[in-house]
């Protein structure tokens, strides 16, 4: 590995708790100013690589965080793009997953690394876990091998020693600082004294082929879960929607659910319409095999598509932006059964 002092990492502030102070007069957190964040970081000046800054223009709390704001964090990379070795999102842990899923499938053929991160408690806070997360994300997100080409090229959600797909991972905790995990796939890289990468679960893309930004996004998307006594009318009502292009539907198990006719047939009709709908487990580990029980064979014979692995992260935003790309929804089922940049095991 080569940590050149030439290198150069792009810090991008969209909010979140890592940035955050208290109100003088209500107590409330609020974000502040990116100024004050880095003036937090005596460190800064002990880096390897150079850290420039962006910040957004009014921080928001990552509950807001929105398609349209996705699609602004990919113009901002993808306008500098050439001039950094690496970007690094600072960005609030609630929706983080959501952004890390959604920004893998709009930076086609990534070959930098984009590093989201944030923390548990504000970065001028005693115990603050702000600043470990975010000198080490910067670190990886500069780190290169000895060709010059990213470590790893993905985008990626760097927490609390663990470096994970950002499209396989989920929000597991809202208190410990241990707040992320990937379930279903193998962390990228562990920090611990060093940072060892798992080199051989990093994704290698073609680095002589540019990075293709797509910002179009369609988010006519409902995820519902099934439960005991789930009642027609009101699952008919959501599936009549006319703008409704899909479903994230999470069912028991490895992808079962209740054998009642009304359910079998109001899924057929929505499929029949149109509607994508992709069968994900409510289970944080494990993946969908509707051939598994006949509970499950009843679902794919009304046209739901099986989710593999995904995580509800993932499954929301792989059709959103397959769907901001392709009206056909032929081609978005096509899509939905294939891994596009690593985020589900067929």
């Amino acid at each position: 590995m080569n940590n050149n002092k030439n290198n150069r990492v792009l810090l991008i502030y969209t909010g979140g708790t890592i940035g955050m102070g208290k109100n003088p007069e209500t107590g409330v957190l609020e974000p502040l100013d990116l100024n004050h964040l880095v003036s937090c970081l005596p460190e800064f000046s002990m880096l390897k690589t150079a850290v420039e800054t962006y910040q957004f223009t009014q921080p928001i709390d990552s509950s807001d965080m929105s398609p349209r704001l996705w699609s602004q964090l990919v113009r901002i990379i993808a306008e500098r793009y050439d001039q950094y070795d690496g970007f690094v999102i600072l960005h609030g842990t609630d929706t983080m997953a959501y952004t890390a899923s959604a920004l893998s499938f709009m930076l086609e053929n990534l070959t930098k690394p984009v590093i989201l991160t944030g923390s548990q408690l504000p970065i001028n806070q005693l115990r603050t876990d702000g600043k470990e997360n975010l000198i080490t994300s910067i670190e990886i997100a500069s780190a290169v091998n000895s060709d010059g080409t990213a470590i790893v090229p993905e985008v990626c959600i760097y927490f609390s020693g663990k470096l994970l797909r950002g499209n396989r991972a989920t929000k597991t905790n809202a208190d410990g600082f241990n707040a992320f995990e990937s379930f279903n796939f193998p962390h990228l890289a562990e920090a611990g004294v060093n940072i060892v990468y798992n080199v051989d679960h990093i994704l290698k893309p073609d680095f002589n082929k540019p990075m293709i930004p797509h910002t179009a996004i369609d988010p006519n998307v409902v995820v519902f879960s099934l439960f005991p006594g789930l009642q027609e009318n009101i699952i008919r009502h959501v599936l009549d929607a006319p703008e409704l292009r899909s479903i994230v539907m999470r069912s028991f198990g490895s992808g079962n659910a209740p054998k009642k006719p009304w359910l079998t047939r109001i899924l057929q009709q929505a499929s029949r319409r149109g509607v994508t709908i992709v069968n994900i487990s409510q289970c944080l580990a494990g993946k969908v095999e509707m051939t598994r029980y006949d509970t499950g064979y009843r679902l794919k014979s009304t046209g739901v598509i099986s989710g593999f692995d995904s995580t509800v992260e993932c499954a929301v935003t792989k059709l959103m932006c397959l769907q901001g790309n392709f009206t056909d929804n032929k081609i978005v089922r096509n899509y939905m059964s294939r891994s596009i940049c690593g985020e589900i095991t067929i």
